[in-house]
């Protein structure tokens, strides 16, 4: 199964061996992520041109497109430097101009012989009261008007390839697509009306309205639905090695959590004790857990995590908690301390600031198996770190995470078992995309005694009556974060940067009142401010989104956020998240720059409306996009070259049920449908998923 199919050899080959494409333009096209025939395929058309002929151009209103026949009259080259060059032609019912800048003149004396006819295609426009095209698209010979298509696709340029460059190699590159034999389920395809692949590419590349370019049309969901159906595959084999992967089943005795659940001051919510069930169960089997746990800002994750990792210390073996930062690494290990030591469990913390003797202390107590239940970072990546007897890993805030990393933790030997935690509420096509190797668990209850918080939007032009109301809240005993969108002045965006509204805020309130915390400082003084604000010596915390995950402080009853229109809705909604963890009535103020933009308003309405994350997420992912919801830089998520999240988002999920049928019917891929899927994961150069196979 390593090598590729022969069947695909003409996609993959070189970009020069296709009509009008030299070595420049392979280069220049490169650039652009399109290295071989087979991307050429994957970029579509994203409008396109009418190009019918017409009799006349008096058949159009300008400015428009119009493809017409014309006799050639009188050339006018340029009487002075900078002045165009100017070609009279006659349709026919009226005469206009053909308008040229820095043309050379034999060259147009060639191309438009005086007397001949031409069909010619451009923007008619009127200037100075004459209709003229500046610059046709298109001038070719009556015999040669094939060359023009009726309705001319229009594709996403890179610097330097035009429309005609990408029109002759797209429709060469089409003659190289061979006939494949078919992966799509025949019910489901018979069911959507799609078309056979390589009908689907014709379609899409030689579209005959606007109609053939919607996300939505049969060719194009084909198309799109062949990518994530890859996808899913992979993702599909990958579960399915992990679980064939023999687990170590670790059985947990229920004494340590009973313990812990005897010393908490209320009951678990329903959710809680699903998710406990659930995650208890895998850890049980002798097959590999991969469990995401979803759950909103204060649905109570890190129970469920803390259950889990007492069940494998019930059954004799060690857990660890990953977290993104050393901030929550530490604030991880004060959540679970008190609890942990009710039930007389040994936890401790590895971060990367562990030097030297202490750190070879808590190596050497790892590998004995004298520390039950670790809490790290990235640190406990690292090679010399060895446990006795490593069961579990959870990890928090996955998007920090990639699926890379997942299996790298899994490598730490011994079959671990990992519960992935994230407080992000992802819409379902986006945690398909990035987490349909796992199975899921979600927290869709909030526990008792959190409050709800206020939600108010202020416009910055009063800022002097919000640091007033600030200052009572301070004299009464409250705490508040202040949230800044940048840490230094930057003359491009106009937002106040944290430190410069630290010293405004302090200059107002008083010495010692206002703490601040930005990514720019080393971890030491980010660490010590936030302890500050913990133990309530500082009563207003100014940060940037820094404390964004995960920070508890029970008392901070006020979040400011300043130029909230800034934000991502998602980011909007954690930082809200940090106040209402108290007994005390909560507000969180966004303070936004005005005029506000239609959809700016409506985000921020939406917050003020809701504290439903996953509604919230769904809207956000409707308004700005898939990348922009996760961050795609330093999300898992996979870039499709053809399929589009936000408008064919229900693909996904049709797409994952179906890669999981197939792998659990034919698990090895021989059956005729089985070998065919092979050859579309060669075609997505899904060469992961194709070494899964030949290791499994």
């Amino acid at each position: 199964m390593s090598n590729r199919p022969e069947v695909l050899f003409p996609l993959f080959g070189s970009l020069t061996g296709l009509d009008g494409i030299g070595p420049k333009t392979a280069q220049t096209l490169q650039l652009g992520g399109v290295e071989k025939p087979r991307d050429l395929l994957m970029t579509l058309p994203h409008s396109g041109v009418d190009r019918h002929r017409r009799a006349s151009i008096r058949d159009i209103v300008p400015p428009a497109t119009v493809t017409v026949a014309v006799t050639v009259g009188t050339h006018y080259p340029p009487t002075a430097r900078g002045r165009p060059y100017r070609v009279q032609v006659s349709d026919a019912q009226t005469a206009f101009q053909l308008v040229f800048f820095h043309a050379r003149g034999d060259y147009l004396q060639r191309l438009l012989p005086t007397g001949q006819q031409r069909l010619v295609s451009g923007k008619v426009e009127i200037f100075d009261s004459v209709a003229q095209i500046v610059h046709p698209d298109h001038v070719v010979p009556l015999a040669e008007s094939d060359e023009i298509p009726l309705f001319e696709p229009i594709y996403p340029l890179h610097a330097g390839i035009s429309q005609k460059v990408m029109w002759k190699a797209t429709r060469s590159a089409l003659n190289l697509a061979p006939d494949l034999a078919e992966w799509i389920d025949p019910a489901l395809k018979k069911r959507e009306a799609w078309p056979e692949w390589r009908a689907a590419l014709k379609i899409v590349h030689g579209p005959e309205s606007t109609t053939d370019l919607s996300p939505h049309h049969p060719a194009r969901a084909r198309l799109a639905y062949d990518e994530l159906f890859a996808h899913q595959v992979t993702l599909a084999l990958a579960r399915a090695i992990s679980r064939r992967a023999k687990g170590v089943s670790s059985a947990g005795t229920g004494t340590l959590q009973a313990k812990v659940l005897a010393d908490l001051p209320y009951a678990p919510t329903g959710a809680q004790t699903r998710a406990v069930k659930e995650v208890g169960a895998d850890l049980a089997s002798n097959l590999r857990m991969n469990r995401l746990l979803q759950g909103d800002v204060g649905s109570g994750k890190t129970l469920v995590a803390l259950m889990a990792l007492l069940c494998v210390v019930e059954a004799g073996g060690q857990g660890v908690m990953m977290a993104p930062t050393e901030i929550l690494a530490r604030q991880h290990l004060e959540g679970l301390r008190p609890l942990a030591q009710s039930a007389g469990v040994v936890l401790d913390i590895l971060t990367g600031r562990d030097k030297g003797r202490d750190r070879t202390a808590k190596l050497s107590a790892l590998a004995k198996g004298d520390i039950d239940i670790l809490v790290g970072t990235h640190a406990v990546f690292q090679k010399d770190v060895v446990f006795k007897d490593l069961r579990l890993a959870v990890i928090d805030e996955q998007h920090r995470f990639g699926v890379s990393q997942r299996m790298e933790l899994g490598a730490k030997g011994r079959a671990v078992d990992v519960l992935v935690m994230t407080a992000t509420p992802i819409p379902r096509s986006l945690a398909l995309a990035q987490y349909g190797d796992m199975d899921v668990s979600v927290l869709d209850e909030k526990p008792p005694g959190r409050t709800p918080v206020q939600t108010a939007l202020v416009s910055t032009q009063r800022m002097n009556e919000v640091v007033a109301k600030l200052r009572d809240a301070v004299n009464e005993g409250r705490q508040a974060y202040w949230v800044c969108p940048l840490v230094e002045e930057s003359e491009v965006v106009d937002m106040t940067a944290a430190e410069d509204r630290f010293k405004r805020l302090r200059a107002a309130l008083g010495d010692g009142v206002v703490g601040l915390v930005h990514g720019q400082m080393p971890p030491a003084e980010k660490d010590a401010a936030m302890a500050r604000f913990v133990a309530g010596d500082t009563k207003v915390l100014v940060a940037t989104t820094v404390i964004e995950v995960g920070v508890n402080v029970p008392n901070a009853s006020i979040m400011v956020i300043e130029r909230a229109e800034s934000f991502g809705l998602a980011q909007l909604h954690q930082l809200r998240g940090r106040v209402g963890r108290g007994a005390a009535a909560s507000t969180c103020l966004l303070l936004y720059q005005a005029p506000l933009s239609e959809t700016g308003k409506r985000r921020l309405e939406i917050l003020r409306e809701t504290d439903d994350g996953f509604r919230i997420a769904e809207e956000d992912l409707a308004m700005r996009g898939a990348g922009d919801v996760i961050g795609t830089a330093q999300s898992g998520l996979p870039r499709f070259r053809i399929a589009d999240l936000e408008r064919q988002g229900a693909l996904m999920a049709l797409a994952q049920s179906d890669a999981r049928k197939l792998l659990h019917d034919d698990p090895t891929l021989e059956t005729d449908r089985g070998r065919a899927a092979r050859v579309l994961l060669w075609l997505m150069e899904q060469d992961k998923a194709i070494r899964l196979i030949s290791i499994g």
